[in-house]
């Protein structure tokens, strides 16, 4: 948990009616006025400052805390940084044509949605980690689908759902890891405890992928199109691989995300300057603005042109301002208050169950943050959890089903905002077919009590 002590208790009902209202400021810019999410979370700043400085909270707390909320980040903003090159690299490599190419020829129109989930679900399992799939082989599933005239929607979805499921499934993780760790909970006990509600969710997410996917795509001709303007580029060759078996190689044996990212990004850089044109001042222009493609076949060119930190900008000011935000909700007690009048509403098993899933929700609701909500309702729901006889892997479940896959459907979260950046479509748009995220807090809700409590 972030150490940010509250400087003011505000009473149940003024923090809810806060929260309310700061809910319905983000929500009317967003979908309303159909604002970048940056605007909404700087004015909800500035609410919860002169919030705070009418409270007689010190101006000097106010910005610590902003502070240490921001700080609560660092990890992910250079992963995010890494994430840019990594994508950049990996086209001038040929990584990324390579998995667009070899999908092309591995994958019709028949189950397409459905094979797009089942892929990216098994990718995210081995690399541990929702984002780096999206922005590996989820990019490359997104540029197949609008070559063979599938619905970006549906296949961002199916992307999300499978990167999720790797990402609640997998040792690797990181908020596998931090779910157990903040619960106490072995980690391959939680990752098997997790797979009474997982699997079921996968089965019936894959069903409706099959459901969804139209017997044979209409525009399959224009597949061959993609696939000559990808090997004309003249990226594509035997060592585009190499990138994508490292970067497994770095995952399976825990090498941590940061150097398994950098690695990878620069044994794919050292191999575009033996396998294409570019000379080393070009590769750090395309390091940092992205790589832009000059096949003579545009979509393929709009496919190609991306990544680079300059693409990362936005998701990486977006995910100051919300833990800034974040900050600021605990410094004026908003967010504390509301946690604490939630445990005094518990009775049951189910209701315990439904509170610990509404209020990891939620945070990701509130901060955008999938970490933040799974620390927070970790420590909020512990001593609540053990005092009412209940198995602390029930709350690790909990956490994973109702946080981890919740903050890709928030458009103002991290996960969200990234996921929307690299794929290019956004997330109210994919969020009704991102069936995944959506079926595992209702399995949890409604079937995780019978095999909560602990036995006697």
């Amino acid at each position: 948990m972030i150490p940010i002590k509250p400087k003011h208790h505000p009473s149940y009902i003024e923090a809810v009616l806060f929260f309310i209202s700061i809910i319905g400021l983000i929500s009317y810019f967003i979908i309303g006025l159909e604002t970048v999410p940056h605007i909404p979370i700087l004015l909800g700043i500035f609410s919860l400052i002169a919030y705070g400085l009418i409270k007689r909270i010190s101006f000097k707390n106010l910005q610590e805390a902003m502070i240490s909320g921001a700080s609560a980040g660092m990890g992910a903003i250079f992963l995010f940084f890494l994430i840019g090159i990594l994508i950049s690299s990996w086209i001038i490599s040929g990584t990324i044509p390579a998995l667009i190419n070899t999908g092309f020829s591995v994958i019709g129109g028949t189950w397409f949605y459905a094979i797009v989930f089942a892929v990216t679900a098994i990718i995210g399992v081995a690399l541990g980690s929702s984002l780096t799939t999206t922005a590996t082989i989820g990019v490359a599933f997104i540029g197949m689908a609008g070559a063979m005239g599938s619905s970006l929607a549906i296949t961002a979805g199916a992307i999300v759902s499978g990167a999720f499921f790797g990402d609640k499934m997998s040792p690797l993780s990181d908020t596998t890891n931090l779910a157990s760790t903040i619960v106490g909970v072995d980690l391959f006990d939680h990752i098997k405890h997790i797979s009474l509600t997982t699997i079921p969710a996968f089965i019936v997410s894959f069903i409706l992928f099959v459901i969804l996917s139209p017997e044979q795509s209409t525009s399959l001709n224009s597949v061959e199109a993609y696939q000559t303007a990808l090997l004309s580029a003249g990226l594509i060759h035997w060592a585009s691989w190499i990138p994508l078996i490292i970067l497994v190689f770095c995952t399976l044996f825990k090498v941590p995300a940061f150097i398994a990212l950098t690695v990878s990004s620069l044994i794919a850089t050292v191999s575009a300057v033996f396998t294409t044109n570019l000379n080393w001042s070009e590769i750090w222009t395309i390091w940092f603005n992205g790589y832009t493609a000059t096949t003579d076949f545009a979509p393929v060119n709009e496919l190609l042109t991306k990544g680079g930190i300059n693409s990362m900008l936005f998701t990486i000011s977006l995910v100051i301002l919300a833990l800034s935000f974040g900050g600021l909700l605990f410094v004026t007690g908003i967010l504390p208050s509301i946690l604490t009048a939630l445990q005094e509403k518990l009775r049951n098993t189910r209701s315990i169950i439904l509170f610990t899933a509404a209020t990891a929700i939620g945070v990701n609701v509130l901060i955008g943050e999938q970490y933040l909500s799974i620390l927070l309702t970790g420590e909020t729901y512990k001593g609540i959890y053990e005092k009412a006889g209940l198995t602390k892997k029930a709350l690790s479940r909990t956490l994973e089903d109702a946080g981890t896959v919740i903050n890709p459907l928030i458009p103002w979260s991290v996960c969200g905002v990234f996921i929307a950046n690299v794929l290019g479509v956004s997330v109210l748009e994919y969020l009704p077919f991102a069936f995944f995220c959506l079926i595992s807090p209702l399995i949890t809700i409604l079937f995780g009590a019978k095999t909560a409590r602990v036995n006697r």
